[in-house]
């Protein structure tokens, strides 16, 4: 990965600053992006402050890199936001939907659009797509969430179809429970609508693997880099599961 440029979106925390810590490590030129300066100025890399769920923000993000670092090689699609404000579907405010939509799709989307283009010219280029095990499996009170999460994943393999005749990859990772703030947030209106303790929420997130434990971000950021370097060259259009051999 040595000089490659790398735009690593929810580059502040989480498995998106665990991801931008590898990929720098690696050798590459790294630029992280979400809309909290404090959190991007903490992690080391460059950065730029954007809105990634709007086009104008994605522009930006992808100018900012391209402008301050070069070309774009690779692209690690981490940002989201979670299902802890949904409701059932019947009760869904058609708000959460959209906002949900614009957040975890329109915006992969838009930075796919702008620079995957640029990648096929040169010949190589990586994109990673970071979904959720909600990509393939669906969760109660979480319509959004998990059309979303499945939508990723139609796009990461739409781009392999589009972007693999010129050396470009495209793939997405599927994580399952990992005890990020977003995670957290979820776990706190859990704990509050059923009565019980946050350590409760945890506890019964951790017993539904195999090793009785919920992932660490790190572990995630390494199936990021790995897809992102030239040993997975061969891996493309595929959705990764990374959940300690959980069902869920």
């Amino acid at each position: 990965m040595n000089g490659r440029v790398a735009l690593v979106t929810g580059g502040g925390r989480g498995i998106g600053r665990e991801a931008a810590l590898l990929l720098s490590a690696a050798g590459a030129r790294v630029m992280i992006a979400s809309r909290s300066a404090t959190e991007l100025a903490a992690v080391g890399p460059e950065y730029v402050v954007a809105d990634l769920g709007t086009a104008q923000g994605c522009a930006q993000a992808v100018a900012e890199t391209e402008g301050r670092l070069g070309p774009i090689d690779l692209l690690v699609v981490n940002h989201g936001i979670g299902s802890a404000h949904e409701r059932l579907v019947w009760e869904q405010d058609p708000e959460v939907w959209r906002e949900t939509m614009r957040i975890n799709l329109d915006g992969p989307f838009e930075l796919a659009r702008l620079t995957v283009g640029g990648m096929c010219k040169r010949g190589f280029g990586r994109v990673v797509f970071t979904s959720s095990t909600a990509g393939e499996k669906a969760e109660r009170c979480g319509s959004a969430y998990t059309a979303s999460k499945h939508g990723v994943i139609g796009l990461a393999r739409a781009i392999a179809q589009d972007a693999g005749p010129f050396g470009v990859t495209s793939n997405a990772v599927l994580p399952g429970w990992v005890r990020t703030a977003m995670a957290e947030r979820s776990a706190k209106t859990e704990a509050d609508r059923r009565g019980i303790s946050v350590d409760e929420v945890w506890r019964e997130r951790a017993a539904i693997y195999p090793q009785n434990r919920v992932l660490e971000p790190r572990e995630v950021a390494e199936v990021i880099a790995f897809l992102c370097g030239d040993a997975a060259g061969g891996v493309n259009g595929e959705a990764i599961t990374v959940a300690l051999g959980g069902m869920w």
